[in-house]
């Protein structure tokens, strides 16, 4: 469920109570924990993205933006209020196995039950939630680290870090020199003598 807000404040303002509540408390622990580069501004940044509150890589950092719409900031993590529940996207973790592993012990070590999808959590309430793995998640999964693996993640899929297909390298064929005729034709004349002298 996409809302038209075009800002996060306007997003927020069109909840519930209830489910404003819970989105906020989730926000706080993301914003808290959010690589912000060295200078506090230059990481992660907020805002609305398809229709969500997005954190992405600004332009100015990473100016391919997103493979699948190089227009978009490339997505890192994302909140929304969905029609029958909430919603953490933690493209961080998705298809980083390491990570991915990591996340799922340290959750089950928090005695939370865990809705989770390729890289969606669902959840009714913030309490549903292990807001301290999640903030430990961010740390641990830096600006500089997420771009790192989705580059990796891009040359698995036979793509350069625009989104780009790579071309195969021409595979060099060398081809071999053709047997003269005239050398065919004397193998062949001394297969015909060596059978007639075994008939005689």
């Amino acid at each position: 469920m996409q809302s038209k807000a075009a800002t996060v404040p306007a997003y927020l303002a069109s909840l519930p109570a209830d489910r404003r509540d819970a989105i906020e408390q989730v926000r706080a622990v993301i914003l808290k924990n959010l690589d912000r580069g060295p200078d506090g501004k230059s990481g992660f940044i907020e805002g609305m993205q398809y229709g969500m509150i997005g954190y992405a890589v600004p332009h100015s950092i990473f100016p391919h933006g997103y493979h699948c719409d190089p227009k978009q900031p490339l997505p890192y993590i994302a909140l929304a209020s969905q029609k029958n529940h909430l919603a953490l996207y933690l493209m961080c973790t998705y298809g980083h196995v390491e990570t991915n592993e990591w996340f799922r012990r340290e959750w089950t070590k928090s005695g939370k039950k865990l809705d989770m999808g390729k890289s969606c959590i669902r959840f009714q309430k913030a309490e549903d939630l292990a807001l301290n793995v999640i903030g430990e998640l961010l740390q641990r999964v830096t600006l500089r680290k997420y771009l790192d693996h989705y580059a990796r993640a891009l040359a698995d899929m036979g793509k350069d870090i625009t989104g780009q297909k790579i071309a195969p390298a021409k595979k060099s064929v060398s081809k071999k020199a053709p047997m003269k005729k005239k050398a065919v034709k004397k193998t062949a004349k001394k297969k015909v003598a060596k059978s007639d002298k075994g008939k005689t």
